[in-house]
């Protein structure tokens, strides 16, 4: 279960708070969606949660199955579970998509205490992953997300998420930049990780994404805290309104 408790988020070496007493809870087995509008703080709630350095947490905490996951580099975050889905993923020219997959669930099985897996047991299971996602695995011989569509991008993520296993997974904006097929294709890779075991926070701007991942739950994020939760009909219901009312509630 993820448990965020009175989290205070600021910039490295700024005095502004952008996150200003964070509290959420999303257990496992569940999806939660986070909404808001610009500049509220989601972007940051999924960095600080991923242990991105330019933050300063200045008070809370950040809980995952019960233990302080602050004072974790991102790798050791990882190995506990932790992934994060990018609203723009990174190129990396002159890496091969499976070198870099090969290299990056070896690493996360190493520091689980796993076997690292040989060539030959990476590619089954990878070309496994990838035929349960309806993902073409050929896109891995390419360097990572280098001349990738928006859809390819993020159809990558998702393998990603697959092979490295996650039991909390963070995706930050994933319908960013996509046509109404491309987000089709992701949202059904993401509900096919649904599972018992393993949470989901889905941040984003629009409710177009919450009809093809349905959220246990819906929380508004406004100026840095959570304004208000509800279920999945909240996401209508900002789609109507907007978050005009939430602005307002802040000032």
């Amino acid at each position: 279960m993820l448990e965020i408790k009175n989290l205070h988020v600021k910039i490295a070496d700024e005095d502004a708070e952008i996150l200003k007493g964070i509290d959420l809870v999303v257990p496992q087995g569940e999806v939660h969606a986070i909404m808001g509008p610009n500049g509220s703080g989601k972007s940051t709630l999924a960095y600080v949660i991923a242990g991105r350095e330019d933050y300063e947490v200045t008070d809370g905490d950040i809980l995952w199955n019960g233990n302080s996951i602050l004072d974790m580099d991102p790798d050791e975050r990882a190995a506990k579970g932790v992934f994060l889905a990018f609203q723009y993923p990174m190129e990396i020219p002159g890496v091969a998509g499976l070198t870099f997959l090969r290299t990056a669930t070896n690493a996360v099985r190493k520091k689980r205490g796993q076997d690292e897996l040989t060539t030959p047991q990476f590619m089954k299971l990878v070309k496994e992953k990838a035929a349960s996602l309806n993902i073409d695995v050929d896109m891995l011989k390419r360097p990572v997300n280098v001349g990738f569509s928006g859809g390819e991008k993020k159809r990558s993520e998702i393998l990603q998420m697959a092979m490295l296993d996650p039991s909390l997974c963070v995706l930050d904006e994933t319908d960013s930049g996509l046509d109404i097929d491309a987000l089709r294709i992701v949202s059904d890779g993401v509900n096919a990780l649904r599972g018992p075991d393993r949470a989901m926070l889905v941040i984003t701007h629009y409710q177009r994404l919450l009809n093809h991942i349905v959220p246990d739950k819906v929380h508004v994020l406004a100026h840095g805290k959570i304004r208000k939760s509800g279920g999945k009909e909240l996401a209508l219901e900002l789609e109507k309104s907007g978050y005009a009312e939430f602005q307002k509630d802040a000032a």
